[in-house]
């Protein structure tokens, strides 16, 4: 049997409730990808060119401090986050710099209100060095149904 994980990081809260239910649905650990020093409002202001997030997205080389590490057995990873700027968080790049081993599925999902998921697949699997299948994420907006992620885990094969 395969041993799955969720892990998310979610700013507003809509992320850890997909995250949580797909969780459930897979009967899978479940690991929020914290930021070492948390987002403020003012941080989060994508108008702002100056705040925290617009430097952090403008910068692909950026990498912040999480919390904590899940354990690295695992043989699926669904990855949950918001895209911002069209694709996902650096935060989340931090998160996906420390797996290790080969082989691994990672599965993206993200929220958004309007953004598409461009190529943030394709993103991940060249940050991940090719070393893991990486699987064509979904995209969700404001709310999605059970029924929903439920349907998503069927065509995925879960």
């Amino acid at each position: 049997m395969e041993k799955k994980l969720v892990a998310y990081f979610s700013a507003s809260g809509v992320t850890k409730k997909v995250a949580e239910e797909i969780a459930e649905i897979e009967q899978a650990d479940l690991f929020e990808i914290t930021p070492e020093i948390p987002y403020t409002k003012a941080d989060l202001d994508w108008r702002d060119k100056n705040s925290r997030s617009t430097v952090e997205m403008n910068d692909p080389n950026c990498r912040p401090a999480i919390v904590g590490k899940p354990a690295d057995d695992y043989d699926v990873i669904f990855v949950g986050f918001p895209i911002w700027w069209g694709r996902e968080p650096s935060v989340v790049d931090t998160f996906l710099d420390q797996l290790t081993g080969e082989g691994k599925v990672i599965i993206p999902f993200c929220t958004s209100g309007g953004s598409g998921f461009g190529n943030t697949s394709e993103r991940i699997n060249n940050l991940t060095g090719r070393k893991f299948k990486v699987l064509e994420g979904k995209r969700y907006g404001g709310s999605v149904s059970l029924e929903d992620l439920k349907i998503w885990m069927e065509e995925l094969g879960m």
